[in-house]
């Protein structure tokens, strides 16, 4: 991708903005053809300098409004559209306010999806809000390096004034779309199906449950599995619900209902027999599948009627949040997981601030984040599920049944005791650490960095 000649720009000083790492213009969350439109209008520095903000200016927005996140495709989405407002101030400030285009299919696209999560709009107004100071503030401090001093003040002023127009302008056009896109899906079945949802999940007992069964095509009073599908893949919401639903057939549904959430990510229930008769695929086949399909889906336990319904769902969501910390952690994913099998680590990761502490002061050097400490602690995990037996260590590690007795003693020693004065203690603090890593191994405010 290269540059292009052009007028010459009404601010000289932006064609010397610069990313202060590396960014990569092809790694750019704008369409190939947007981001070659912007090179030859503002340059390839300034655009990867706005690549670079946009991935900082985000991270802000679903800190300070976690609502506009939910899932990595719905945190790319915002990204997507945030990165066409940060170029459009680009080009408001370089060739003025008339050469900024329409708002861009991102944004609107972002919109929609807001509409569709019920997301209130003022919200998404926060989240403009939010954006606007942190982009406000690079373009200012940026315009103080860069500008002669005798000139600085007034054009300080004159950017406040023209980022604080533009934003103004957006913010209407975000509210009008947000407004007719809100009152197309307020009448449609598919959002009198997730009203109808939200509404059983949040325990209200208002609602009349042959009324909303008749609604949903789906019996609430029969036995129900939950479960959470989700992908960080392009893939479409028809590719998520044949996910789900395959996966619910597998289980031994015999009716399901599916409820998009947000982009890359929806809930679905089957209804499942209960007298016994249900002969569900195993949970390998199901996990091959969902592999195929490059998504990742996390099951309740079946439970009885809308408390069912609801309970199974909130276990689905627990088993979900536990393999996207897994994920943060760097472990292999696991297609298709059980609520039943991640319970205990769900519920000790409850409070993950007290999880973390709880590892660190269990394990103390042991916890060092290294290679070789790892190796120690998962060996001594898995020695002790295994009830101490060497040889089936050293089976599911592949390694020598010397090598597992080496790491035993060496493990022992950095604890500083032995294996018996705190088994159960010491063995949920090396389960947390197996499947949760940094998560735990470190304190917040550095895993996060």
């Amino acid at each position: 991708m290269t540059e292009t000649g052009g007028p010459r720009p009404r601010r000289a000083w932006i064609a010397r903005l610069g990313p202060r790492g590396e960014v990569d213009v092809d790694r750019a969350a704008s369409p190939y053809a947007v981001v070659e439109d912007a090179v030859a209008r503002v340059g390839a520095d300034p655009v990867r300098w706005a690549i670079e903000l946009n991935s900082v200016v985000v991270r802000r927005i679903v800190d300070e409004v976690p609502a506009l996140g939910g899932s990595p495709a719905a945190v790319e989405l915002l990204r997507r559209g945030n990165e066409a407002t940060t170029l459009r101030a680009l080009f408001t400030l370089v060739e003025g306010s008339a050469a900024a285009p329409p708002t861009d299919e991102a944004i609107l696209e972002g919109i929609r999806e807001f509409v569709h999560r019920a997301v209130p709009l003022e919200r998404v107004l926060h989240g403009v809000r939010v954006g606007h100071a942190a982009t406000t503030e690079a373009f200012l401090r940026a315009c103080a390096e860069l500008v002669d001093p005798e000139v600085a003040v007034d054009e300080v002023t004159a950017i406040s004034r023209e980022l604080f127009s533009y934003v103004d302008d957006l913010s209407d056009t975000m509210i009008r779309a947000y407004l007719v896109e809100h009152e197309v899906w307020s009448t449609s079945a598919a959002a009198a199906r997730a009203d109808i949802v939200r509404s059983l999940l949040s325990d209200a007992t208002t609602t009349d449950i042959g009324e909303a069964s008749r609604v949903l095509g789906y019996d609430l009073r029969r036995t129900h599995e939950a479960v959470v599908v989700w992908s960080d893949t392009s893939n479409g919401s028809s590719t998520l619900q044949a996910a789900a639903t395959e996966a619910l057939r597998a289980r031994g549904a015999t009716t399901t209902l599916v409820i998009p959430v947000a982009s890359g990510r929806l809930w679905a229930w089957g209804t499942v027999p209960s007298d016994g008769t249900r002969r569900p695929g195993s949970w390998e086949s199901i996990a091959d599948a969902l592999s195929r399909q490059q998504t990742q889906a996390a099951f309740g336990a079946p439970g009885g009627g809308v408390e069912g319904f609801r309970r199974s769902h909130r276990e689905a969501l627990r088993g979900e949040r536990v393999e996207r910390l897994r994920r943060e952690a760097g472990r292999m994913p696991r297609h298709a997981t059980a609520y039943a099998d991640v319970a205990a680590i769900a519920l000790l990761a409850t409070d993950l601030d007290a999880a973390g502490d709880f590892v660190r002061r269990e394990l103390g050097g042991l916890a060092t984040r290294s290679a070789s400490m790892e190796a120690l602690r998962t060996t001594l995990y898995h020695y002790i599920g295994a009830e101490r037996s060497l040889v089936d260590v050293a089976r599911r590690l592949h390694v020598a049944r010397g090598t597992v007795t080496y790491r035993v003693k060496r493990a022992q020693e950095v604890l500083g005791h032995g294996l018996d004065d705190r088994l159960f203690t010491l063995h949920t603090a090396l389960a947390l650490a197996e499947e949760l890593g940094d998560a735990v191994l470190l304190p917040r405010d550095v895993a996060e960095r």
